[in-house]
């Protein structure tokens, strides 16, 4: 069954924000099967459109969602910025913080090899003080078990003293 542009548009219209319509509402509401809507949806979202899941906050936006999110408004003046989060259903404040994870998503392996490196720098030093503690209680054990061992033989041979 075939659908018109017009139709098609007005439904993907209904899905973004800020009325996130569900799709299975859609599917109900339209006559239009819920597999159809997903693909409609998929091919939207292919084309770079921003369709994030009805039932999804903004905070549970997928990755890929935030991202172009974060596209659409790179070039946008405040004014411009607030409008669009409004039609959206966000705040400006989540695309800054969308934005801040853009830009420090290619850093990630550098400061992640810096913090691994520091975190190993500090296992090995917890391991040597461990150790060294570990080394000096095995020579105090050893210490004592020599100092009871000696009671006991000079014990076992002068007897306990008590015969004085």
């Amino acid at each position: 069954m075939g659908y018109s542009l017009e139709r098609k548009a007005a439904v993907l219209k209904r899905m973004l924000p800020p009325n996130n319509v569900a799709i299975r509402q859609l599917s109900q509401e339209e006559g239009i099967s819920e597999a159809t809507l997903f693909s409609w949806r998929a091919q939207a979202r292919n084309k770079g459109q921003l369709l994030p899941d009805a039932d999804a906050s903004p905070e549970g936006w997928s990755s890929r969602d935030k991202f172009a999110a974060v596209l659409e408004t790179a070039a946008l003046n405040e004014a411009d910025l607030a409008e669009y989060c409004r039609k959206r259903g966000l705040y400006p404040a989540q695309i800054a913080m969308w934005r801040v994870a853009c830009e420090q998503a290619n850093d990630w392996d550098r400061t992640s090899a810096a913090r691994l490196v520091r975190a190993t720098k500090e296992d090995k030093k917890r391991m040597k003080d461990l150790e060294r503690e570990l080394a000096r209680k095995d020579r105090a054990l050893a210490e004592t078990a020599a100092l009871l061992v000696l009671r006991k033989k000079a014990s076992a041979i002068w007897g306990d003293g008590e015969d004085a």
